[in-house]
């Protein structure tokens, strides 16, 4: 038995070009099946899979596209011909896998049966490029061990992932979370290995970009909480996000008459988080490049991603689906 017989892939993407080739013709000399899922490319991806012998799937355009709908969808495909598939690997179009990862993976899946599911480094792919890849990377850079969440590359045994129902399909983003935070209530564990999994292309070169990243970001982060009941992760990601993105500014600023000016020393307090990442990412190793950039971002983005949560909260009442949000 190895990784052939035990491990195959879901690779999806929407509109990655030459990202996804390099990906695909990456996976492709690992001599696993792979399965790529398509969200409604136009620019030739489901051709280029196809010519590279890849098994290719284009999800109905009838129904909004999801990274969640798509990695379902590509997991029936692999199921309807091997039911009884042990592990199954998702990879984002954008990432290329790195060698021996596989095996790593599915060793330690092997060596722990209540291991839900491993994830590793991952890495982007030009930090140089600009400051926003460069903050990616640091975002990449975390814990070592058992963790609460994995992100959209990793490694999931089949039997855990197929008992808590899979990825929720409606969920435009954070779905990963979501479904960790499932798999941890069903006894699952879930752990990241010191172990180069993934080069992610960010190809990220302005401000804006970033922002409709944030905004993503705390959409996702109500949806998640709008999904649970109980106090937990979703509900205390969400209460920073309202603290620190909209109630301290609107009370610093409706107080600011009243008090004389007094309440804008508020404000104070953003400089002061973006110091306390500033040391954290500084104690895991990374340069002073790395973290001021880091924890500024950090900072800022509470805001984008309040925006974020007061968009997810007003579709919600109105009852609409918002649609994907692309940052590229």
């Amino acid at each position: 038995m190895g990784i052939v017989d035990e491990v195959a892939c879901v690779v999806i993407g929407r509109n990655e070009g030459a990202r996804l080739h390099r990906c695909l013709e990456v996976l492709s000399t690992t001599g696993v099946r792979i399965v790529y899922v398509d969200s409604g490319s136009t620019d030739g991806s489901l051709d280029t899979a196809r010519a590279l012998g890849v098994d290719a799937l284009a999800l109905d355009a009838s129904r909004p596209f999801t990274a969640a709908r798509a990695r379902n969808a590509g997991l029936l495909r692999l199921l309807s011909d091997t039911p009884f598939l042990p592990y199954v690997q998702f990879i984002d179009g954008d990432c290329e896998p790195v060698r021996g990862w596989l095996e790593a993976a599915l060793a330690r899946l092997n060596e722990r049966p209540a291991l839900g599911a491993a994830c590793g480094r991952r890495r982007e792919r030009h930090p140089e490029a600009s400051v926003w890849n460069r903050i990616l990377d640091v975002e990449w850079d975390t814990p070592i061990g058992d963790t609460r969440a994995c992100g959209g590359d990793a490694m999931f045994r089949v039997r855990a992932l197929t008992e808590v129902g899979g990825f929720d399909a409606t969920m435009i983003a954070g779905e990963e979370p979501e479904l960790c935070e499932r798999l941890r209530d069903a006894g699952w564990s879930i752990e990241r290995l010191d172990v180069e999994m993934t080069l992610h292309d960010a190809a990220m070169t302005h401000f804006g970009q970033w922002w409709i990243r944030a905004i993503r970001s705390g959409h996702a982060c109500a949806e998640a909480a709008a999904r649970v009941t109980a106090d937990d992760d979703a509900h205390y990601a969400l209460r920073r996000v309202v603290a620190w993105g909209g109630l301290l500014p609107l009370v610093t600023v409706a107080s600011a008459a009243p008090t004389g000016g007094t309440s804008l020393a508020l404000l104070a307090a953003y400089p002061w988080s973006a110091y306390r990442v500033y040391r954290k990412v500084r104690r895991r190793g990374r340069t002073r490049r790395d973290a001021a950039p880091y924890a500024l971002a950090i900072t800022l983005g509470k805001f984008a991603e309040f925006e974020g949560v007061v968009q997810a909260w007003s579709a919600r009442r109105r009852g609409v689906r918002r649609a994907l949000i692309e940052y590229r």
